[in-house]
């Protein structure tokens, strides 16, 4: 039994305040795309965790097995219901880390949802409980629908219906850290700005899109410069209806109405730079 996490990509994202706790709150419309990770179960009497894909090796470095986010998950949901974890459960990582589309926060919402069903259970609020202790971007990783995401990440509605979309995704192979991109966010705060009517085509999602920003956008090209180099190149490419930073960074993402248009942005970055990761796909 396998389920797919997909990259979370933030098509805008404000700031609009700090709470007393540290934390900021924030407007952001969210969606989800065709390109991300995938977690598998496999019965086992014992309980066990692997990494694969071709990304597996910067996670081990970075993130020890028994703190990274899957194993996390499945242990809360076990513990929460009382019964045991067991079965071999499988990261295939595909998504960078630390890039600003929430791999980790999907991991842990596909496993889940997907531990949810080996056991057999069907509480949606229990899984939204643990989600949000697990993270404040996993509880709209467990929606896995375009919504609408306020306060500190928790608040979750649903979006309007979105038109379809083909994007690009590239990242220059660097971390960005989070806490310091909104370490070094400046200025004042932004109202919300949440888009109320659906979409008719790519065209008029990116116009209602231009209207809008991410805050943290110019905090993370300066803590990272190669960052603004990939929002360049993007926007370089033909038919790029938008390019903006995903998230914290360093991620940074094009919309195309097609996808040969996608498809041939994606091909041209990769020649230009071949040791940036790119791939092309439509949001879900």
């Amino acid at each position: 039994m396998s389920r797919f996490a997909p990259a979370k990509i933030n098509l805008y994202l404000h700031v609009t305040g700090r709470r007393d706790d540290g934390y900021h709150t924030l407007d952001s419309l969210v969606a989800f795309a065709s390109i991300g990770d995938e977690v598998r179960w496999d019965p086992s009497p014992t309980f066990s965790f692997r990494l694969a894909g071709p990304l597996a090796g910067t996670l081990e470095v970075s993130t020890p097995s028994a703190n990274n986010l899957v194993v996390r998950a499945a242990q809360a949901l076990a513990e929460a219901v009382g019964e045991p974890l067991t079965g071999t459960l499988t990261l295939t990582k595909n998504l960078p880390t630390a890039s600003g589309l929430g791999g980790g926060s999907s991991d842990a919402a596909a496993t889940l949802r997907l531990m949810a069903e080996v056991m057999g259970i069907n509480d949606k609020p229990l899984l939204a409980r643990l989600a949000e202790g697990l993270g404040k971007d996993v509880p709209c990783c467990l929606e896995d629908a375009p919504c609408c995401m306020g306060g500190a990440g928790e608040v979750i509605t649903s979006a309007p219906p979105l038109p379809e979309v083909f994007v690009v995704l590239a990242n220059p192979g660097v971390p960005v850290s989070t806490p310091a991109v909104y370490q070094a966010r400046q200025g004042a705060f932004s109202p919300p700005a949440p888009i109320l009517t659906s979409p008719r085509d790519a065209t008029a999602l990116a116009v209602l899109l231009h209207d809008r920003r991410n805050d943290l956008a110019a905090p993370a090209c300066r803590i990272e410069p190669l960052v603004n180099s990939v929002l360049q190149a993007l926007e370089g490419t033909d038919k790029c209806l938008l390019a903006r930073v995903s998230g914290s960074g360093g991620t940074c993402f094009g919309l195309y109405a097609t996808c040969p248009e996608a498809e041939a942005a994606a091909c041209r970055l990769s020649a230009f730079h071949p040791t940036w990761w790119i791939r092309s796909g439509r949001l879900r």
